[in-house]
């Protein structure tokens, strides 16, 4: 359950904090990608504010087979956390993990110590040792003690519970008209679920300020590792009666000779992410001496790296393929090429570029013996 029904008031921004810009996608967008391509979790569940379905509907974008319909929170954390463990109840599930949609930083690596940690405890977080000195201050804002920090811990999300147990203590809360509690390992606490606590991350901040957002969307807090990849690919003319290019599949009087379905322009852009990443190229991880790859979609191939770019901690923010050839002609077909590839790669139509040109008539593209296709993709990694 991602937690971002919040209005962000100490943000002091006119849009939620949830929805507001990180490294050019909705911080949102960023904290459910981690979610989503997590193996170990089925279904993600986003709990929002009453008028924000519109902000909501544009930082998803087209969907993803994970995802539920949004539920509707409540006036606090809490009774939203409530309202969202209701509505999972329908699903019948083991175990779930709740997180600040504002908590865009977080990796794989938290995410599975925590569940790990659930395995031996009805709860675990993620939460960080107190390194700092702490001061307890007077009336008069002096220093009137120093305490001691050997066992404090700073609680971040996600955190984890048996599905029935926190549940239970949310009901039981709210029955009692308990609703101060500031998270759902205090909500456990209260209800006398243990709780064990696993090592977080000082990256994985929650996006509180302005001052915070600024920095974000500066590029600031992790977000300044930016990479850019190339890819470039070639198909030769075969029998046939179409060829598939960018994910669409197009009536000509040749096919593409290949392995797989020999989408060029797939095959350019996959390079070109495994690139941004330094993780090898197609053939590395798609073999042509594999026969589970004999005629397959290239889409497949596609996925898979924007899936690695995404373990990474990673973002896409723009792509861009250029075919060359001279048929068949592009230009009808590029609206469905952009949308097409935006679905595959789970960004926004407006990051992803299709351009064509002839090489008149010059070299194997200019006596119409093939396609040919380059690519770059840019990615931002945490």
């Amino acid at each position: 359950m991602i937690v971002a029904a919040g209005r962000g008031i100490r943000a002091g921004a006119a849009t939620p904090k949830q929805y507001a810009m990180a490294g050019g996608v909705p911080v949102l967008t960023r904290t459910l990608s981690v979610f989503l391509e997590a193996p170990a979790i089925d279904l993600v569940t986003v709990v929002i504010g009453a008028d924000d379905r519109p902000l909501y509907d544009r930082a998803i974008g087209v969907g993803h087979g994970k995802l539920t319909a949004p539920v509707i929170g409540g006036n606090t954390r809490q009774g939203s956390v409530l309202s969202g463990l209701r509505a999972l109840a329908a699903y019948n599930p083991d175990r779930v993990l709740i997180h600040d949609g504002v908590r865009p930083f977080v990796t794989p690596g938290i995410i599975e110590r925590v569940l790990q940690a659930l395995a031996g405890s009805p709860g675990a977080i993620a939460a960080i040792r107190v390194a700092d000195s702490l001061k307890r201050a007077d009336a008069q804002d002096r220093i009137a003690e120093t305490l001691p920090r050997r066992d404090l811990w700073r609680a971040q999300t996600p955190q984890a519970f048996r599905f029935v147990d926190i549940l239970a203590a949310h009901e039981a809360a709210a029955a009692a008209g308990v609703t101060d509690l500031t998270d759902d390992a205090a909500v456990a606490e209260w209800a006398g679920v243990a709780v064990a606590l696993v090592e977080g991350s000082e990256g994985n901040r929650k996006l509180t300020t302005a001052e915070d957002l600024a920095m974000v969307a500066g590029g600031g807090a992790g977000l300044a590792d930016v990479r850019t990849g190339q890819g470039f690919d070639v198909h030769r003319f075969a029998p046939g009666d179409h060829v598939w290019l960018c994910g669409v599949r197009i009536a000509h009087m040749h096919g593409l000779e290949g392995h797989s379905d020999a989408d060029v322009g797939l095959h350019a852009l996959t390079d070109a992410l495994l690139g941004a990443i330094g993780d090898g190229d197609i053939g590395e991880h798609f073999p042509n001496t594999d026969a589970r790859w004999k005629g397959a979609a290239s889409h497949v191939f596609l996925a898979d790296a924007a899936g690695r770019v995404r373990r990474r901690g990673g973002t896409i923010t723009n792509v861009d393929v250029t075919l060359l050839c001279e048929a068949p002609k592009i230009a009808l077909h590029r609206a469905a090429m952009r949308q097409r590839m935006a679905e595959i790669l789970q960004i926004d139509a407006g990051r992803v570029a299709v351009k064509a040109t002839t090489t008149e008539g010059l070299g194997f593209t200019g006596r119409r013996e093939g396609i040919a296709a380059l690519a770059t993709a840019t990615v931002i990694l945490r």
